[in-house]
């Protein structure tokens, strides 16, 4: 019965968002949620949106970036079903550290069934790293514990941002 109740059920899916400062975690969540662009300031703490796609509902937590924010991600870890990285791909200086703060994430006990959806932000930048040269330079390749998939999107426009979504919803159920 459980099981049945949960195909038509609202079971909630926690997500966090993380990415480094000014990489459009916020931007995105509100452009889910509200379908537009919204003014954002640098997020201390969290915020916390539910989103519905498809019957499903997904309560995401948008998490702060900055650099002394970072240590207290894990926090928010407890029963996470999916990560959802946001890389600026502008931003080729700090690339090391979002790399670095990935593979942190990974080896965290409380998110070893998380599946992660990495959001190649500000592709209508000139300049910009593609989707294809982010995955390489994380070395996307080499996890092979976590479902993965990158995603190029725009959070300005929404562009890529509903194929992501619908890559977290197509792995409901399929762990």
């Amino acid at each position: 019965f459980a099981k049945l109740w949960s195909l038509f059920g609202s079971q909630e899916h926690k997500v966090i968002i993380v990415g480094l400062d000014n990489a459009g975690k916020t931007t995105i969540l509100y452009q889910f949620l509200m379908n537009e662009v919204v003014h954002t300031s640098p997020t201390i703490g969290s915020n916390v949106e539910e989103i519905v796609v498809k019957n499903t509902h997904f309560l995401m937590w948008d998490i702060g970036g900055q650099e002394s924010l970072r240590s207290s991600w894990n926090t928010y870890y407890s029963n996470t079903e999916f990560i959802i990285l946001v890389v600026d791909s502008i931003d080729r200086e700090r690339l090391s550290i979002t790399k670095e703060e990935l593979y942190r994430m990974l080896a965290h006990e409380d998110l070893r069934k998380a599946a992660v959806l990495i959001f190649a932000n500000k592709q209508d930048m000139k300049g910009c790293m593609t989707a294809a040269e982010i995955s390489a330079y994380l070395t996307l390749s080499s996890i092979k514990d976590h479902p993965w998939h990158i995603q190029s999107c725009c959070a300005l426009t929404g562009e890529g941002l509903c194929q992501g979504l619908e890559w977290m919803t197509s792995r409901i159920g399929v762990r």
